[in-house]
């Protein structure tokens, strides 16, 4: 170990490649589904424990550093596990054991085909969201967030329906068009900064005219942007919900689109950095197409009848709290933003879950046909409820605790304006979720009423996830150090930035 706590090790190589191990595993026992099964389990538990074997040396200040492998002169490939990766790489990871229990249980109940392809991608897709969470540098971050595109197109597509091949192709064509518009980012910034890696504060300064800088920026914008789905880059995520249920929980609380709002906060904070972006006036424009997405995302959840779709749209404005917050720059804005990548993967996982859970059960996938069945499934529509609560903004819940220190943020970086926003989004959340609850609840007939959960596969995992939105929103360090994790990695932000002090209103947690 160095004196600047860095351990030169293997084992970010190891979390990232024990899951491509599995996926190859998984594939040679296409004919052995309880052998396949049981693959897809060992690699998550054992993905999980290597990156939490991590998290105390983390936590403490210090790093995990894998040797690089060059590719070629400027390019190699470097894994390290700075705080801010591994609040992602915690998430990706703890959400993917429940996901693979979950999506037993799912597969199961009804009897899909192509379940091989379908683990095996899994696992591909997890693997990538790790190696992007512990990408030392741009061209890592690149390598990881392309496989991380090729490898999910197969989950879109899964049920190989036309409905399905055309939203795998949209889908494709968004992020595939975004991947070269930041792979040209990528070389260009190579050219600039030959060999640079990740560093709080970027390291973009000084390196060209204004003009070339503005135009990277807007490339890197485009190349994450669609991912984390910002206006008008976010038509391919509504035409995705043709996926599987545990398809759909993957990308919009494990993987994908939490890989484009952390690759927001990555250039960001520490290619560019936030003064930078000060200086050349895109972090205005940045904030308001964060809060046009948080406002018409909202607006068009509330015109949604599929539930599905409305998650989807919801995902769309919930994702541009983040996008916000690395925008606004200041202390409190930073950690509101990174602390919501964890806050809102275990709220809207859990809602994803409750909507296959009554698939499985009901095949009913539109909000009008949801009458009664709360007192069927108390289980599921309990926990949707406690989701929906922290997606809104309720006190005492995870969504309360980063939304708050948002609008702390704003306040800080003298833009009010916001907090009013993330107060309209708050009372439109309301307004697209409490229909659902009210139309399971009480509505419909009640004589005869029996209860008829999902398999306890199905109903376990997302009970768990709706018991950690209310401790992430009471107790957020509790376990897995998602809090002091999130503050530690926006504190790195803001002090290594000269023209801006270190604000330590609220302190340490």
């Amino acid at each position: 170990m160095t004196s600047e706590g860095i351990v030169f090790a293997q084992r970010p190589l190891v979390a990232v490649v024990v899951s491509l191990l599995a996926a190859g595993a998984i594939v040679l026992s296409r004919d052995r589904p309880n052998l396949r099964e049981f693959w897809t389990i060992l690699a998550a538990v054992v993905k999980f424990a290597v990156i939490a074997s991590m998290l105390p040396h983390v936590v403490d200040g210090g790093v995990f550093e894998s040797r690089p492998l060059e590719l070629v002169p400027g390019w190699s490939l470097h894994l390290r596990t700075d705080a801010f990766g591994m609040v992602f790489a915690l998430l990706a990871s703890s959400l993917w054991i429940l996901t693979s229990f979950y999506s037993i249980g799912y597969m199961r109940s009804g009897d899909y085909e192509h379940q091989t392809g379908y683990f095996a991608s899994f696992a591909v897709c997890v693997s990538s969201a790790v190696g992007i969470a512990f990408a030392a540098n741009l061209a890592t971050f690149f390598v990881f967030y392309e496989i991380l595109t090729i490898a999910t197109y197969p989950l879109v597509v899964h049920r190989r329906t036309p409905e399905a091949i055309a939203g795998g192709r949209k889908y494709l064509a968004y992020t595939l068009l975004a991947g070269q518009a930041l792979l040209v980012a990528v070389i260009w910034i190579a050219s600039l900064a030959p060999g640079a890696s990740f560093q709080p504060g970027g390291f973009l300064v000084g390196t060209a005219s204004p003009t070339v800088l503005t135009a990277l920026f807007v490339l890197c914008v485009a190349g994450v942007g669609v991912k984390a789905a910002i206006l008008p880059l976010h038509g391919w995520l509504p035409a995705a919900m043709v996926a599987p249920t545990p398809v759909s929980a993957l990308l919009h609380a494990v993987a994908v689109v939490k890989a484009g709002t952390f690759g927001c906060l990555r250039i960001i904070g520490f290619v560019f950095g936030v003064d930078l972006l000060k200086e050349l006036g895109v972090d205005v424009v940045l904030a308001w197409v964060a809060a046009t997405t948080i406002v018409v995302g909202s607006i068009r959840a509330l015109g949604e009848d599929h539930l599905k779709r409305r998650l989807a749209y919801s995902t769309i404005s919930q994702l541009s709290y983040i996008v916000l917050g690395a925008a606004l720059g200041s202390l409190h804005a930073l950690f509101g933003a990174i602390f919501h990548i964890a806050a809102h993967g275990f709220m809207k996982i859990t809602l994803f879950f409750c909507a296959g859970s009554i698939y499985t059960k009901t095949h009913k996938e539109y909000i009008r046909d949801l009458a009664g069945l709360g007192r069927r499934m108390p289980v599921t529509f309990g926990a949707f409820t406690l989701g929906a609560l922290g997606l809104a903004g309720m006190p005492l819940f995870a969504g309360f605790l980063s939304k708050w220190n948002l609008a702390l943020g704003a306040l800080e970086a003298l833009h009010p304006v916001y907090v009013f926003v993330l107060v309209l989004s708050g009372l439109l959340n309301f307004a697209y979720f409490f229909p659902i609850v009210y139309t399971a609840f009480f509505r419909g007939e009640s004589p005869g009423i029996t209860f008829a959960e999902a398999t306890p596969l199905i109903w376990i995992p997302l009970a768990i996830t709706a018991v950690m939105s209310i401790v992430l929103g009471i107790a957020p360090d509790t376990g897995l150090h998602f809090y002091e994790l999130a503050w530690r990695a926006a504190e790195s932000l803001v002090a290594s930035s000269p023209a801006t002090p270190v604000m330590l209103a609220g302190g340490e947690p």
